[in-house]
């Protein structure tokens, strides 16, 4: 019997993810089509032998999280529960204060999954490696290069018994290229380190002479007071991996978080991925597909122009009418290079060309001659006719007018770096903004021929002209 927890962290957190998380909580926000968490759940309910489904977090059990809770009990057919916190207790407080429903049926082992990373989460992997050598604690690890290691918690291990010698969370100099993705398997016995440190904080309490500035004895903070303190002493191992993983900590890397997710819907949701109908909208893929039996001259004298090898019997060419003029290939080739995902009540013009890295999202309207590329547009968003949106954040609600143009700067990894991740970003440098990506809040309404570049609008904002550069309150 197994189960796993996800810690969804609660209000006070997640302030690099406004505007956005004005509306829903971080957790709920849609990544490639579907609520942050729901990629969690869907992992953990592919294990075999899974019984249960923790949420621990302190926000309020509102109306959209106990409709989502509903919705993925009857979707995955497990028990999701949520519990809620008292005060925010740190990553490892809840874990101790909830010992008593985790522990319920006597679970030979649970997952404990951060919400706000993006991950292939290869838990059935690190279920394999448990069994094979079981200690109470098992951290999924990835690497990252020697400059943004800083940025996460480092890990030292064995490279022969893989345990973990040292941990350090977020040191000032260079550790190790060894992180930690947030992702771990608990022995039951796990819960005792964590007494231990619930036991001492109550003892620094009584010491401490202005209580006003004690944390709490229920404030437990899994890295630092657990794995730091434990590290080289044959409890804490690591298990590394060298698929997808990226933290999700602002609105820029829930962006590129959903172009991981839209990649795997490949291999994992194909049925989720859009794909050519006639009459229906271009998905546009991050290159050409292939035309078999088909040359194009290096400098052909018309850009665009397909021409056949001498070699080649003429009825092997495609007839003119699957050729779109320029470098698109026929339609059958692209089903599945655009990485699209439209909601089924979105409504999107045929003449719309769209993807690669698209998430459409429940009742929007896209127009005539619209360019999407890279963005996300949430429920109920109005693109007009002829609008361009590229690497962008669409907020609820929101309308594009006839003509405008909305755009970012992307921030992603080093493609030439593959152990490289995404930065830790910050919005301002030497006083001045930094080119991210736009970001428009919820019922945002841009005029029509406008550009909106590199910029965050706050909800409930309609602008009159265009903005550079800028944060418009």
């Amino acid at each position: 019997m197994l189960k796993a927890v996800i810690l969804i962290g609660g209000p006070q957190k997640g302030t690099r993810f406004r505007p956005l998380s004005f509306e829903v909580p971080k957790p709920l926000f849609p990544v490639a089509g579907v609520p942050m968490i729901q990629h969690h759940i869907e992992a953990c309910a592919q294990v075999p032998g899974m019984q249960e489904i923790l949420l621990i977090g302190f926000y309020q059990p509102d109306e959209p999280l106990t409709q989502f809770l509903e919705a993925a009990q009857q979707e995955f057919n497990l028990p999701v529960r949520y519990l809620q916190e008292f005060a925010p207790l740190g990553t490892g407080g809840g874990l101790y204060h909830f010992r008593d429903q985790i522990l319920a049926g006597s679970p030979e082992a649970f997952f404990v999954l951060n919400a706000d990373v993006c991950s292939d989460f290869p838990l059935s992997a690190m279920l394999e490696a448990h069994r094979r050598q079981r200690h109470p604690f098992l951290l999924l690890g990835t690497t990252a290069n020697r400059t943004q290691s800083l940025n996460y918690g480092c890990i030292v291990e064995n490279p022969q018994t893989h345990e973990v010698l040292h941990y350090v969370e977020k040191p000032s100099t260079f550790i190790s290229d060894i992180i930690n993705c947030g992702i771990y398997l608990f022995s039951p016995e796990a819960l005792k380190p964590l007494r231990d440190v619930f036991q001492r904080n109550q003892q620094d309490g009584q010491l401490e002479d202005s209580p006003g500035l004690w944390p709490g004895a229920g404030t437990i903070r899994l890295e630092q007071d657990v794995f730091s303190a434990l590290a080289g002493q044959g409890q804490i191992y690591v298990h590394l991996t060298d698929g997808i993983w990226s933290q999700i900590k602002s609105a820029g890397s829930a962006l590129y978080a959903s172009r991981l997710y839209l990649s795997r819907y490949q291999d994992t949701h194909p049925e989720r991925l859009a794909k050519h109908t006639p009459g229906g909208p271009w998905i546009r893929g991050t290159q050409p597909a292939p035309i078999p039996n088909l040359w194009l001259p290096p400098q052909p004298s018309v850009p665009g122009f397909l021409t056949s090898s001498p070699e080649l019997k003429p009825q092997s060419l495609p007839l003119p009418d699957q050729i779109r003029f320029g470098i698109f290939a026929p339609r059958a080739s692209l089903l599945l290079l655009g990485n699209v995902y439209i909601h089924p009540t979105a409504k999107v013009a045929p003449s719309a060309v769209l993807g690669p890295n698209v998430s459409i999202g429940k009742g929007v309207t896209v127009g005539e001659g619209v360019r999407l590329r890279e963005s996300i547009v949430l429920h109920g968003a109005t693109l007009q006719e002829h609008t361009c949106v590229l690497h962008s954040i669409v907020g609820w609600g929101s309308t594009v007018g006839r003509w405008a143009r909305v755009e970012g700067t992307p921030s992603d990894p080093n493609p030439n770096d593959p152990r490289a991740r995404m930065d830790s970003e910050s919005l301002f440098k030497d006083g001045k903004l930094l080119p991210a990506i736009t970001i428009l809040g919820c019922r945002v309404r841009i005029p029509a021929e406008v550009l909106i570049l590199n910029s965050i609008v706050l909800p409930h904002k309609e602008l009159s002209r265009s903005f550079t550069n800028q944060i418009i309150l």
